[in-house]
Parts: C-alpha cells; sequence; structure tokens
C-alpha cells in the first residue's frame, strides 16, 4: 500500500471524526423482529426471528448463513435501508423506529453498503469520474477530503479507471470502485453483502484484504454479510451464525472456529476446504 493510502492526503485526516457520545456503538440491534408477506398468497414468512446484536467503532462482525436465512434483510432493517420491523434497532444513537424521514436521509451517509454485484451497483451510463462527480455534489461537505485520483489510490486502482465506464471494467475493479465510493463518504460503518462471492478466488483474496485495511485505516465498523465462514475468518472480529431467521451461536471468530457449539455451525465449518468438522446430524 502505499503512502497516500495509509496518510491520506496532506493537511486532512484519513480517519472519520470520532463519536463524540461515550457509548461507543455504531449499531444496536435488539430483538428485532421483520416479517414478509406473501403479496399473491398472503402468506406471512419470519425472515428475521427475535435476532439482537451489537457492534462497536472500528469493530469487525459477520453475519453468516446459507441463503435464505434472513441476514440481509438484517443488515438491511439495522441500518435503515429495509423494512424495519419490531424491536429496538439504535444507529449512531438513533432510534430507527422514532426517527424522521429526513433525519435518516441525513445520517446515511454514515453507513454505506458495498453489495455483491458490483456491476449492478454502478450506473452504465456513468464513467468511474462521472458518478464520484455525482457523489460529490450531493454531499460535498463530506466528500472534498481527498481527490479522486488519491481515492483511486487508496483501493489499489489506478488513474486511467476514472475515464472508464462499468462494462470495461472487471469484477474486482468493478467492487474496489464500489469500495472507494462508500470510502469516499467516510462512513462510521460499512455494510459488505456477500462482497467477494461472485469474483475469482485471487481476486476475491485481494478484495477481502483491503476491506481489512480500510477498516484499520479509517476507524469504520463493519458488518459482513456472507455463506462463507473462510471470508469472514480472514477480516472479521466476532461471528453471529443466523438460521431460519434466528442467531443460533456467537461469539469470537476465535471460539466459533475452534469449539463451535452448534450443529449448523459445524456443518458450515465442514463444508470449507480442509476442514476438521464433520456434521454430527
Amino acid at each position: 500500500m502505499t503512502e497516500a493510502v495509509e496518510t491520506g492526503v496532506p493537511g486532512e485526516a484519513a480517519r472519520h471524526p470520532p463519536t463524540p457520545d461515550a457509548d461507543t456503538a455504531v449499531l444496536v440491534v435488539d430483538d428485532l423482529v421483520v416479517d414478509h408477506r406473501n403479496r399473491s398468497t398472503g402468506e406471512v414468512f419470519r425472515a428475521v426471528d427475535h435476532v439482537s446484536l451489537r457492534i462497536d467503532a472500528g469493530e469487525s462482525v459477520a453475519v453468516v448463513g446459507e441463503s435464505g436465512s434472513g441476514k440481509t434483510t438484517l443488515a438491511m432493517a439495522a441500518t435503515g435501508l429495509g423494512t424495519r420491523g419490531d424491536g429496538a434497532v439504535r444507529l449512531l444513537g438513533h432510534q430507527l423506529s422514532s426517527i424522521s424521514r429526513a433525519r435518516l436521509r441525513r445520517l446515511r451517509p454514515e453507513v454505506q453498503v458495498v453489495f455483491q454485484d458490483p456491476h449492478g451497483s454502478l450506473d452504465p451510463r456513468q464513467s468511474v469520474r462521472s458518478g464520484l462527480r455525482e457523489l460529490r455534489t450531493l454531499q460535498s461537505g463530506r466528500t472534498s477530503w481527498i481527490s479522486d485520483v488519491d481515492l483511486l489510490g487508496r483501493v489499489r486502482l489506478a488513474p486511467q479507471i476514472l475515464d472508464r465506464y462499468p462494462h470495461q471494467l472487471s469484477g474486482g475493479q468493478a467492487q474496489r470502485v464500489c469500495i472507494a465510493r462508500a470510502l469516499l463518504m467516510r462512513p462510521r460503518l460499512i455494510v459488505a453483502d456477500e462482497p467477494t462471492s461472485g469474483l475469482d478466488v485471487s481476486v476475491q483474496a485481494d478484495v477481502l484484504a483491503l476491506l481489512k485495511q480500510i477498516r484499520a485505516s479509517t476507524g469504520a465498523a463493519l458488518l459482513m454479510i456472507s455463506h462463507d465462514l473462510a471470508v469472514v475468518r480472514t477480516v472479521c472480529d466476532v461471528v453471529h451464525v443466523m438460521y431460519h431467521g434466528r442467531i443460533v451461536e456467537s461469539g469470537s471468530c476465535e471460539t466459533v472456529f475452534d469449539t463451535p457449539e452448534n450443529d449448523y455451525t459445524r456443518e458450515l465449518l465442514a463444508a470449507m476446504p480442509g476442514a476438521r468438522w464433520r456434521s454430527r446430524r
């Protein structure tokens, strides 16, 4: 990583200003319930079933589980980007159940999402430069801390990328652009929703290393959504294992990987290459 990545622009702080509150939590979820209704049949499906978790400033937390386990619904509800549901959610000190829409809009730049499909996240009609210019226009007070060239340097992209369109980018390049757009806002929380699932193995490792270094250099908290425990172990400190809408096991990555207590966790670990654990079901 170049010096610019470590120190930021001369005279400008690379880190986000610290939260003034004594409470270090950026996200607290307490007994969250989210139901989805099938519009055709009227049937109600419980996607998130009485889930609680906490993410402190600078902490890296993962929610893992198979497709349909409710992990993305949890992340979107917890950050005010999806159905709110029942229960208490406090994001950066604000209770989402009582916050106004105007205040939520002002709060949203503090939370940035890196989605699974990077090409789907970018406007095909905009060059990378144009997309960054649009963000700077919308959030001029938050984005003046770094130039486009230095921003791309932080995500290990050459300046020539600025004049390319999404279809001219590889999957890894497009995901790095998405990470750069998130970083531009100096968020307090980055949500990475399966950020490497569509990438080659070698590119996955680079993107994960980048997310880890950005978290360390900016102080932003990270919420990683994944079905892959190997990905989680690379980046995160704490892991919550989700199954059918419920968290069935939580703990430090070291504890959960070395001494899993739940059968479903063991199944996920058994699916990893070179896994020691085998299902007991």
